[in-house]
């Protein structure tokens, strides 16, 4: 198993730079070239969510982007460090409501595009993990 990390700056301008990364990873991981448009739309909007949280929270911590090789299949992990409501939360008010909101088009727009997602999220940060077939064997690191 080989792993690529990433660590960027809260920038917008950093996420296309995130998204050129992923592809070719997962290009040189076997993902077949139909799916790589996919993974570079996902790890741009899953990047762009985790900059806009580190922002509107005043985040300085960078946004931690994690490129897994395996076997049989290749997985990228965006991680923040925003805090985020749990249920039950009585802190969110309206402007908390209105970044849910917008939140969960972003979360649906990468359900949307990949099959495998997994979103875990609480007090100190959220991670989305995204994961397609290897459909050729990997290509080892340099």
């Amino acid at each position: 198993m080989a792993t690529v990390e990433l660590r960027f700056s809260a920038l917008p301008e950093h996420v296309r730079t995130a998204r050129l990364v992923a592809a070719a990873v997962a290009r040189r991981a076997g993902v077949d070239e139909a799916a790589l448009d996919e993974v570079r739309l996902a790890v741009g909007e899953a990047c762009s969510r985790a900059v806009g949280l580190h922002q509107s929270g005043g985040i300085s911590a960078p946004v931690k982007v994690s490129l897994i090789e395996d076997e049989k299949q290749f997985s990228i992990e965006v991680g923040d460090e925003a805090r985020h409501a749990v249920p039950g939360d009585q802190a969110a008010g309206a402007e908390a409501e209105a970044e849910a909101e917008e939140d969960e088009m972003g979360l649906a727009v990468i359900s949307g595009l990949v099959d495998d997602v997994e979103v875990s999220a609480g007090e100190h940060g959220g991670l989305i993990r995204m994961t397609w077939p290897a459909a050729l064997p990997a290509t080892p690191l340099p």
